[in-house]
């Protein structure tokens, strides 16, 4: 998916709550729009963009500015990467 402002945008955004969510599962991931997260952006929201997908596929596909790369296969091992005082947007 492209947006002009955000170039290349994951296909599924979720909205996890805090890194306590991924430690814990306190609650359920909420999908987010790309209409909701660039309103986010624009109202300098204090979030952390986590994409999960293999950087081959980022190389591929692009991602958002400012992401942080996870591939999910690492990321039990680094849980301590994420923080847990701010919302986490997972890609």
């Amino acid at each position: 998916m492209r947006n002009r402002r955000f170039g290349a945008v994951p296909a599924a955004l979720l909205v996890l709550g805090t890194a306590g969510f991924l430690a814990a599962q306190e609650s359920k991931p909420t999908p987010i729009s790309v209409d909701e997260l660039k309103r986010l952006v624009d109202q300098k929201k204090d979030f952390f963009l986590l994409d999960v997908r293999e950087p081959k596929e980022i190389e591929e596909l692009g991602s958002l500015k400012g992401y942080v790369n996870i591939p999910i296969g690492q990321l039990e091992a680094r849980l301590s990467e994420v923080p847990k005082d701010r919302y986490i947007i997972a890609a």
